[in-house]
C-alpha cells in the first residue's frame, strides 16, 4: 500500500510512475473493479492531474431557451442560444444567440471566446470578438463586437457558475452600444440547468435593462 501511495503522490506532482501496475497487484474484488469506472480507467491508463486540469473543461457546452423582459418599455420576449461550443481541443469556444420581443425588438450575434487560462480552471478570462445586430424602436446597430468575459466556476462539470461580460458593438462609431451582462446558472439535473441573467444596454439614444430566466441543456 505504501508503494501505491507514493505512486499517487508522483502523479499529483506530474511524474508518471507505473500506478496501473501497482493497482493491478492489489487483491481487489473483481466486482469492485466492475462497478468503478474510475478504477477501470486508471487500470487501462494512468492520467496525470495536471493534464486533466489542462484539457478537461470545468464547464460544458449549453443550449438555452428562455424568457426575457426589457425595461423601461416592459417588453417581453424569447431568447435562444448556444454557449461555449468548444472548437476541437483548443481553448477557443463559440457562443451564439437570438432574441426577439413582442414589440419588435430583436438581436442576433455570435462570438469567439479564447480562454487565457487552462479550461479546467475555476476562474477564467476570455477576450471576446464577434459580430452583432441590434434592432429597437429607437435605433438599429450592426457591427463587430469586442469585449471580455470573466467566468467563475462554483462547481465543475456545469454544476454552477457565475459569468460577467462587457462588450461593445460597433466600437468607436456613432452607433456604438455597450453591453454589460451578469449571469448565474445552477444545475438541477446532470443535463439541465436554470439560468438567470441581467443585462444593461447603453447607447447614445438611451439605456435599456434586460432580465432573463431560462433553461439550459448540457449534452
Amino acid at each position: 500500500m505504501k508503494r501505491v501511495l507514493m505512486a499517487w503522490l508522483g502523479v499529483l506532482v506530474g511524474t508518471s510512475p507505473a500506478l496501473g501496475d501497482e493497482l493491478t497487484s492489489l487483491d481487489l474484488d473483481p466486482q469492485i473493479i466492475q462497478n468503478s469506472p474510475v478504477l477501470q480507467r486508471w487500470l487501462k491508463k494512468v492520467p496525470t492531474v495536471a493534464d486533466d486540469i489542462q484539457n478537461d473543461p470545468s464547464f460544458r457546452t449549453r443550449a438555452r431557451i428562455g424568457y426575457l423582459r426589457f425595461s423601461p418599455e416592459d417588453d417581453p420576449g424569447l431568447a435562444l442560444g448556444i454557449e461555449d461550443l468548444r472548437i476541437g481541443k483548443t481553448r477557443l469556444t463559440v457562443t451564439a444567440d437570438y432574441q426577439t420581443t413582442f414589440k419588435g425588438r430583436s438581436a442576433i450575434g455570435a462570438n469567439l471566446n479564447y480562454y487565457l487560462r487552462p479550461l479546467g480552471s475555476y476562474v477564467n478570462v476570455a477576450p471576446v470578438v464577434g459580430y452583432r445586430h441590434l434592432e429597437t424602436d429607437r435605433y438599429s446597430t450592426s457591427g463587430a463586437t469586442l469585449g471580455v468575459r470573466v467566468l467563475l466556476v462554483l462547481s465543475r462539470g456545469g454544476g454552477a457558475d457565475i459569468a460577467l461580460s462587457q462588450s461593445w458593438v460597433a466600437p468607436g462609431s456613432d452607433s456604438e452600444v455597450g453591453l454589460s451582462t451578469l449571469s448565474f446558472r445552477y444545475a438541477v439535473t446532470h443535463h439541465l440547468r436554470i439560468s438567470t441573467d441581467l443585462q444593461r444596454q447603453n447607447s447614445r439614444q438611451g439605456r435599456d435593462d434586460r432580465i432573463g430566466v431560462g433553461l439550459e441543456w448540457m449534452p
